[in-house]
């Protein structure tokens, strides 16, 4: 089945050409030209990719992915015509999975969607032998990819996803930001080990009753994080 990917920049030139490339490679492309538009279309269809421009009319990109993250864990690439750090920060912050500056290699885009699409997939595939993952009043459910605590469903993202099944798979195990940006994001990532610590932040922030004192999510100081059995 064709993959499915939304493309949302109010430059329609940017949306014309990221749109033919992924035609070319047999992808499917819908298009939108503002964050009210985008929104609509992603609470219609499932999406295996989401290209969000930041600046939109009508809804900025951050506001788009924030309300995407109320409903769906769908990957989510946000296209930033800033160079700065705060952008990419804040796109992390609002559940966004990476970040593309502009201007762009169309063809570094491409990898960037395709590499994100093989782990989405792989993870998909992986979790065939440890479908439920229970820890005490912590249960993963690897094959929907939903967490509950306590029975109460908890929406996470899908790179929050990611680093906790990882950490409740091997618990008591220390990973360190390195290695977690490594075997989440890949190799290929051009990120630094930042992005680890806002998606670990904003997890604890979902699972922990008190994030500053973590149940779960345990900081091992100066080496990294760790899941406590």
């Amino acid at each position: 089945m064709a993959k499915k990917v939304l493309v949302v920049d109010d430059e329609k030139l940017i949306v014309k050409g990221i749109r033919f490339s992924l035609e070319q490679d047999g992808m499917e492309v819908d298009c939108a030209y503002d964050g009210e538009e985008a929104l609509s279309l992603a609470k219609e269809n499932r999406y295996d990719m989401v290209l969000l421009d930041v600046m939109l009319p009508k809804l900025d990109g951050f506001e788009v992915c924030r309300e995407i993250r109320e409903f769906s864990d769908m990957p989510v690439v946000m296209l930033t015509a800033k160079g700065d750090d705060m952008d990419k920060i804040l796109g992390l912050e609002y559940g966004a999975d990476d970040y593309i500056t502009k201007p762009f290699n169309i063809l570094e885009v491409k990898a960037r969607i395709k590499a994100i699409m093989r782990r989405t997939g792989s993870a998909a595939s992986n979790q065939e032998n440890d479908k439920v993952l229970q820890n005490g009043d912590l249960k993963l459910d690897c094959d929907s990819r939903r967490l509950f605590i306590l029975g109460r469903e908890v929406n996470l993202t899908a790179k929050e996803f990611d680093i906790l099944e990882l950490l409740v798979k091997n618990p008591n195990k220390v990973y360190s930001r390195d290695q977690l940006l490594h075997m989440i994001w890949g190799a290929d990532y051009p990120g630094d080990a930042r992005t680890v610590d806002v998606h670990v932040r904003r997890l604890r922030e979902k699972i922990e009753v008190n994030p500053s004192e973590p149940k779960y999510v345990h900081t091992k100081w100066g080496v990294g994080y760790y899941y406590k059995a």
